[in-house]
């Protein structure tokens, strides 16, 4: 089974682009995110891991999703590889979104996220009524 589920912060604006061979929409951008552990004394680190999202949805994360935005994205670790022109291989280990979601806590977030509702067939944690709140400090199960 390959699912990844990551929240996190997007360290960029989402960049937008089109395939040439069938003009199909990928938008891509890059989430910080805090290791759970930390030991005493030592600072919070995160990783930064790429996101890429195809056609609807990423039609949304790039219409939607802003730098520093706390999100949540559901998906599949993808690796690849291809050669530059002088013959180097590279290779590229990444998230290709299936779901993503906004996480920010609605005092961070927008005020308003109803136009998001199902979206995708899901609610938008900031839908989730107006007695659910969480601060950036709380501990998440996961």
């Amino acid at each position: 089974m390959n699912k990844v589920i990551l929240m996190g912060r997007l360290t960029r604006d989402p960049e937008t682009r089109y395939t040439q061979t069938n003009n199909t929409l990928v938008s891509s951008f890059s989430l910080a995110v805090n290791r759970r552990f930390v030991r005493q004394g030592e600072e919070r680190q995160a990783d930064f891991i790429n996101i890429v999202a195809w056609s609807k949805l990423g039609e949304f994360c790039s219409k939607y999703f802003k730098k520093g935005q706390q999100v949540g994205v559901i998906g599949r670790i993808q690796t690849r590889t291809w050669d530059d022109d002088q013959g180097q291989k590279h290779y590229v280990t990444e998230v290709v979104a299936e779901e993503a979601y906004f996480a920010d806590s609605k005092r961070d977030g927008e005020t308003n996220n109803t136009s998001f509702e199902n979206t995708f067939g899901n609610t938008a944690p900031g839908n989730m009524g107006a007695d659910f709140e969480m601060s950036s400090s709380d501990d998440l199960p996961f």
